[in-house]
């Protein structure tokens, strides 16, 4: 790298970047950069920024076409930046399960950005799991299955709607059912490497199979795949921006801060079919 400084941080992924102010614009040398750091090590982070929504945004495209995200609604002067919050009064967090994101849409983001506000005085850390590893790392035989199998997502499975209930009790929404088939091994349409595909979050069964008979295989394979040497864990701190690419990781909000405010500010963008 020539014009910016990255430090690897886990031997699994998550590498940080130094020595660029993403607030303001960016030659297309450091973009090309960051982007080879994102897809080499799945997940890079950014401290000390300040971003308005905007900033966000405009730093956002410069990797991808950002969505408006299919479960929360946008900032009202920014629609594209979705707030991700939990009060002092909440129980449960939002995504607070291993999962990839909206993997029961037809296409899935390609990646996301989080760009924390407020953070808990401790406490609040997020987890990556780098599911290149977790499918490299499966016994052959389990590979050759798993390269023929189809996995089925939905939006309704009990674990992700968990950790969205109270913001459906306030609105008074109920929330629409979506789901999708996928691989449950995907190639990455940028590296061309080969990756673990189903999350306990969405994804219920495999198609052809019924509930019961998926259930074993997709136990160990729910277990397996956030094995502590795959994964990383992040601390944030305010003016820390997480930009992981959702096509090969896994991740999971820590819920241990009861009490405590956590303020968020996230842009998705958007992905390709998975194949």
């Amino acid at each position: 790298m020539k014009h910016i400084e990255v430090r690897p941080l886990g031997d699994a992924l998550g590498a940080e970047i130094f020595g660029v102010n993403i607030s303001q614009p960016l030659a297309e040398l450091v973009v090309d950069e960051i982007r080879q750091a994102f897809l080499e090590h799945l997940v890079v982070f950014f401290r000390d920024q300040q971003l308005t929504p905007q900033q966000q945004l405009e730093f956002a495209k410069l990797f991808g076409e950002p969505m408006e995200y299919p479960q929360l609604k946008g900032l009202a002067d920014c629609p594209l930046v979705t707030p991700v919050i939990k009060l002092e009064h909440e129980r449960n967090n939002f995504g607070g399960v291993w999962h990839t994101d909206t993997a029961y849409l037809d296409c899935p983001p390609m990646a996301s950005l989080l760009y924390a506000l407020e953070t808990p005085p401790r406490g609040g850390d997020t987890l990556f799991a780098n599911q290149y590893l977790a499918y490299e790392t499966l016994p052959a035989s389990i590979r050759d299955e798993l390269d023929q199998l189809i996995a089925v997502n939905t939006s309704a499975k009990p674990e992700a709607i968990r950790t969205r209930e109270e913001r459906q009790r306030d609105s008074g929404d109920r929330l629409q059912v979506l789901e999708a088939k996928h691989p449950a091994v995907r190639t990455h349409p940028e590296t061309g490497r080969k990756s673990l595909y189903v999350n306990v979050g969405h994804t219920t069964h495999f198609d052809g199979r019924s509930m019961s008979e998926s259930e074993q295989l997709l136990a160990f394979l729910f277990e397996h795949q956030t094995r502590p040497e795959l994964t990383y864990r992040f601390q944030w701190q305010p003016g820390s921006l997480a930009f992981w690419d959702n096509r090969c990781t896994l991740h999971f909000p820590v819920n241990d801060y009861h009490g405590s405010r956590r303020v968020m500010h996230r842009v998705t963008l958007a992905g390709d079919k998975p194949s």
